[in-house]
């Protein structure tokens, strides 16, 4: 019998969801955005438009060696997919080397959760990429947002900006987020998952 050599799931695409227009900037539905900048930034790599991508795009060398692209969709949320498409067939990627990063009312603020694959949990923009691919066998990193407070609509609050103590948490997260795309870089994403899911920033431990 051969061994059970597991193949280690590594991004080499990672996609921030969120809308271009600067209304929408540092919302809550652009978590997406912020945490692809938030690598850009780490990792040094300058995101520029990329007209065959409809989006911002950025191509270098992460720690550790891995080749990494980044790319900010500029379709709008509900058409996220088309420039995922465009960018997966340019590059000829499978499915499970794209990591998409996304806010997620579900969970708290200060929550983060990765999962392998699954469906778009009524999310427009995973809606447009699941469509787009064609399948749903994709990593995907979830960034909590926290639901609605009962007394805002959800439009309102996903594009709603976050509290001045929220921020503070945000800002841990996605350096947290940092950390665990690393981490899958050299031990692959599900031994990230392991770690980095658990995780949590409480709001009330934040000065």
């Amino acid at each position: 019998m051969t061994p059970d050599i597991t193949k280690l799931i590594i991004p080499e695409l990672i996609v921030g969801l969120g809308n271009p227009e600067p209304k929408y900037d540092k919302t809550r539905h652009n978590i997406g955005f912020d945490a692809v900048d938030e690598l850009a930034q780490v990792w040094q790599m300058p995101l520029k438009e990329n007209k065959r991508f409809q989006g911002l795009f950025a191509e270098g060398v992460a720690p550790g060696g891995q080749k990494i692209r980044l790319i900010k969709p500029l379709t709008y949320m509900n058409r996220s997919g088309q420039s995922v498409r465009a960018a997966v067939d340019w590059y000829k990627l499978q499915p499970q080397s794209i990591l998409v990063i996304y806010d997620d009312m579900d969970l708290p603020v200060g929550k983060l959760r990765m999962r392998l694959s699954g469906s778009a949990g009524g999310h427009n923009g995973m809606k447009s990429i699941i469509a787009h691919l064609g399948s749903q066998d994709f990593p995907r990193l979830r960034i909590g947002i926290g639901k609605s407070d009962g007394k805002k609509e959800t439009i309102s609050h996903v594009l709603g900006k976050f509290t001045p103590t929220e921020n503070q948490v945000i800002n841990e997260i996605l350096s947290t987020a940092v950390k665990a795309i690393e981490f899958s870089f050299k031990q692959g994403l599900e031994k990230s998952m392991s770690r980095y899911n658990s995780f949590a920033v409480n709001i009330d431990q934040v000065d």
